[in-house]
């Protein structure tokens, strides 16, 4: 077992727990930080089936009284219609209806945990949460820092709040579950820790041959992600200053998701292309090393991620850009890297910005 204690003021801190096989005494660890009595767990089709009995299982044994919900797996689903079906469903009287004093459980990957978050965030101005992430990327990203929201048809995640949960309870043997494409889809933010601020990390990566090496592993890489994602959101909870330098190879990768109809590429998938097209800016720039992009490139093809994106038309990319949040006005917040382990933020018109993305078409 492993653990991370994210330590944040005004009573909001919180561990993150990594051991195999937590999912069955998952009740045992949320007695831990919550004292009430009900539960209920939200999950997607896909989870659900693999997961849910054992979770509800271990919260019975537990004490607890649990209701469970579930919605269509995807991206697509992370919208606010697939919200209201959750307060909904929250709500109905049977087998009780969610209070201000219940817990919500966000079971499942990104979407779940992104969506189930603002959904706890929101009813009664604010219901407890404990995030069960059961993908890579949710393990090493998205579960951790209290980022939750829902995509809108302008953009990705441009409604939500910060809302930390009570726990994070990590298992690494629902990686087992994964496709491999899911696997890697996760391995692109791992890359990502490597390059804004784990060289050794960057490395070790480079140093394993495929899926059954990384598994190995895993326990380790996981850490370390955490580990590097828990210390930027002690520094800057509210991403008003360091915390955007999580949002490495995003602001591209955004861009590729939503006018990929959050279809054609998986968030890793299109995280991945932003790194490199990112990595190759700064070097056409100056403001990265020669050779870090092709260093990228390597290591996430041999993950099997996708390393450039189709081609964006011009007026298209602007339109999207101009709701990236990392940024005010006509100013943008852009994130480099100087060399792997070594980002930086950096400032510059969102119009020049665009101009240095279509330079790579």
């Amino acid at each position: 077992m492993k653990q991370l204690l994210v330590s944040l003021s005004e009573g909001r801190s919180y561990e993150i727990t990594i051991s195999r096989g937590i999912l069955a005494r998952c009740g045992e660890e949320i007695r831990k930080v919550y004292h009430g009595n009900e539960v209920a767990v939200i999950t997607d089709s896909n989870v659900g089936p693999l997961y849910a009995k054992t979770v509800l299982d271990s919260l019975k044994a537990a004490g607890f009284s649990v209701k469970s919900l579930s919605f269509p797996a995807g991206e697509a689903s992370k919208n606010m219609d697939t919200l209201v079906q959750l307060y909904d469903g929250l709500l109905t009287p049977y087998p009780f209806s969610i209070t201000r004093g219940g817990l919500i459980v966000a079971l499942g990957g990104g979407v779940t945990g992104d969506m189930v978050g603002f959904a706890a965030a929101t009813l009664f101005r604010g219901i407890p949460f404990v995030q069960i992430p059961t993908t890579l990327l949710s393990q090493v990203d998205s579960s951790v820092g209290g980022k939750v929201a829902v995509d809108l048809k302008q953009g990705k995640n441009l409604a939500g709040a910060f809302y930390q949960p009570k726990a994070v309870l990590i298992d690494p043997d629902t990686l087992n579950t994964l496709p491999d494409r899911v696997f890697a889809d996760g391995m692109a933010e791992v890359v990502k820790y490597g390059l804004i601020g784990d060289r050794e990390l960057f490395e070790l990566l480079e140093s394993c041959d495929g899926r059954e090496e990384l598994s190995v592993r895993i326990e380790e890489i996981i850490f370390r992600s955490c580990d590097q994602k828990r210390r930027v959101v002690e520094e800057d909870e509210q991403d008003t200053g360091w915390r955007m330098v999580l949002n490495f190879g995003h602001t591209l990768g955004h861009v590729y998701e939503k006018l990929g109809n959050y279809s054609r590429y998986m968030h890793g998938e299109a995280v991945s292309c932003g790194m490199v097209s990112i990595l190759r800016m700064g070097e056409a720039h100056g403001l990265t090393a020669p050779g870090t992009a092709t260093r990228a490139e390597t290591l996430l093809s041999r993950l099997g991620l996708p390393v450039k994106a189709e081609e964006i038309p011009a007026e298209l990319l602007r339109q999207t850009l101009a709701y990236d949040k990392k940024g005010s006005g006509s100013e943008i917040t852009a994130v480099f890297c100087k060399e792997p382990g070594e980002a930086f933020l950096h400032k510059m018109p969102r119009a020049e910005f665009a101009d240095w993305a279509e330079e790579l078409a």
